[in-house]
């Protein structure tokens, strides 16, 4: 008999030594080896995943790829699961609601948000394979999601927003910070525009967003003079609308984008954290200061749930007290 079966025959033996009396273990273990003979038995290391759990991971995976999710948000399921994987080692059948909330209390050092991704990640793993009777309950059903923090997006003022453009060293730097704020995009989504994408006689482009939804977004006169100035210095045939400024030409990747941002705002002197989605928050919430309607914001920011752009209409204190001051009659 194989070495694995032999292992687990000797665990199981120990064990009834362990917890009965005047029982024939000799027989015991006859009768097991009889019955273990017939499977193909494989032990599990402690530094391996469960195949069974790996198994329907990639079917979850495949499943959800089908159905048409973009590969940023399928990259981030994939690395949430395989972390759970390597610390759940049972089937999927076999994993409780205690064993969930076990392991995302491993995680109660870390923010909410990190713990709300991992559970929502859980829940809409689970819940797939329960709805496709691969599993026949859902472990996750019970847990509730916990309460988020009420953070208000931390937006830039006009005047941060002009000490980041007066702090440009090139004109790369300045298209990237024209580009973010005028069109409201996501980093992923001004990371994949290419230079073809652009329409100058609509001054706008398709993105592809979230559940991989297109629509369209629009420059500024602003962003359009600067990005025309920075194509005009390139000779190179990459399609990248933005790209590295060392041969090889090529996509300048979201990590550089984001580097490229927190050096501005480092030279512009901010206080406060910048990032590209900062760059969205503050054109969210401008646009909304100075009168814009709350359903187009919503359209142009891609947010398919109402109550996503509602959070930066209701961060407004500045604009309530302007309109108080000049609607109240004395």
């Amino acid at each position: 008999m194989q070495a694995a079966g032999e292992h687990l025959l000797s665990q199981v033996t120990q064990s009834l030594l362990g917890i009965c009396t005047g029982i024939d273990l000799e027989g015991i273990r006859s009768k097991l080896s009889e019955i273990i003979s017939g499977y193909d038995i494989k032990r599990i290391e402690t530094d391996q995943t469960h195949p069974d759990l790996q198994e329907k991971i990639d079917l979850y995976l495949s499943g959800k790829k089908l159905e048409g999710l973009s590969k940023v948000t399928l990259g981030g399921y994939k690395i949430h699961l395989r972390i759970f994987a390597e610390h759940m080692k049972k089937m999927v059948e076999d994993v409780t609601t205690a064993d969930i909330r076990v392991y995302l209390g491993r995680y109660n050092n870390q923010k909410i948000t990190t713990i709300s991704t991992k559970l929502s990640v859980l829940k809409s793993f689970f819940g797939w394979l329960t709805a496709e009777d691969i599993i026949p309950r859902d472990p996750t059903a019970r847990i509730k999601p916990p309460k988020k923090e009420k953070r208000l997006p931390k937006a830039l003022s006009i005047e941060e927003l002009e000490m980041l453009r007066e702090a440009c060293v090139n004109v790369r730097q300045r298209v990237l910070i024209e580009v973010l704020y005028a069109t409201g995009c996501r980093l992923s989504e001004v990371h994949a525009i290419n230079r073809s994408d652009i329409d100058y006689n609509t001054q706008s482009c398709r993105v592809i967003g979230k559940g991989n939804k297109e629509r369209e977004v629009y420059f500024s006169f602003k962003a359009l003079f600067h990005l025309k100035k920075y194509l005009f210095t390139r000779a190179d045939s990459e399609p990248a609308l933005i790209i590295t400024e060392r041969k090889p030409y090529r996509r300048l990747s979201q990590r550089g984008i984001q580097r490229e941002i927190k050096i501005i705002a480092e030279n512009a002197g901010l206080q406060k954290k910048v990032s590209p989605h900062t760059m969205r928050h503050t054109f969210a919430t401008l646009t909304l200061n100075n009168g814009a309607d709350l359903v187009a914001v919503q359209e142009l920011l891609g947010h398919e749930n109402p109550a996503t752009t509602q959070i930066y209409a209701s961060i407004t204190a500045e604009r309530k007290r302007e309109q108080h001051k000049k609607h109240l009659v004395q």
